[in-house]
């Protein structure tokens, strides 16, 4: 069994918004795979079902994002779940452009408070992510505003296409390994950047 889990804020306020791209990204799995709702439980939403022959948990956290950790731990505990292997990550990126993504399958939180409260509560960095990129904040923005604002007409296109593609890296993890993903679409940002697919974390909140 897997923990599919995108991170978020719950409220219609924080709807697609920068910072709710793991939001975005469970809704479309959802959608894809027709998984049943199954309401609240363990400080979260989720629904239970079959993506490419696994089962799985999708999950949003309802702790907002600073507590992601709270709502994941109580997951991993409950269903006897090993974090570094039965569990991906999706969420917001600002190191990448918007309409990129990218897969690891470790690392450190990378000044993402999500990541950070997962790290804490779970006491390892050794989980499988899928990155959606939002794009650099803007020089004098405040990073907290920015991540809580909305996309421009044209970032959202590009947003919504990343969102499918993150939301087939999940489906490529679960059928093919975490290898075959990063292979995938890392390689693919390779080409386009010149850059290695395990590159070091960058500074984000």
């Amino acid at each position: 069994m897997f923990l599919i889990a995108g991170l978020g804020n719950p409220g219609r306020q924080y709807e697609r918004t920068r910072h709710n791209m793991g939001f975005d990204a469970i809704d479309e799995l959802i959608e894809r795979h027709r998984i049943p709702q199954g309401g609240i439980a363990h400080k979260a939403m989720y629904g239970k079902g079959i993506i490419e022959g696994e089962k799985v948990i999708l999950a949003k956290p309802l702790t907002y994002m600073n507590l992601s950790g709270d709502a994941l731990r109580e997951f991993v505990n409950y269903y006897k779940l090993d974090p570094e292997s039965e569990m991906i990550v999706i969420y917001d990126d600002i190191d990448l452009e918007p309409g990129q993504i990218r897969i690891r399958k470790k690392g450190s939180a990378g000044g993402h408070n999500g990541i950070k409260s997962i790290i804490s509560q779970l006491g390892t960095q050794n989980f499988y992510r899928v990155k959606i990129g939002v794009g650099a904040k803007p020089k004098g923005w405040d990073l907290a505003d920015y991540v809580l604002g909305r996309f421009s007409p044209q970032e959202r296109e590009l947003v919504d296409q990343a969102i499918v593609q993150a939301s087939e890296a999940v489906e490529m993890i679960l059928a093919q390994g975490i290898e075959a993903a990063m292979n995938h679409y890392n390689g693919a940002a390779k080409k386009k950047k010149g850059k290695t697919q395990e590159e070091p974390e960058k500074r984000q909140e």
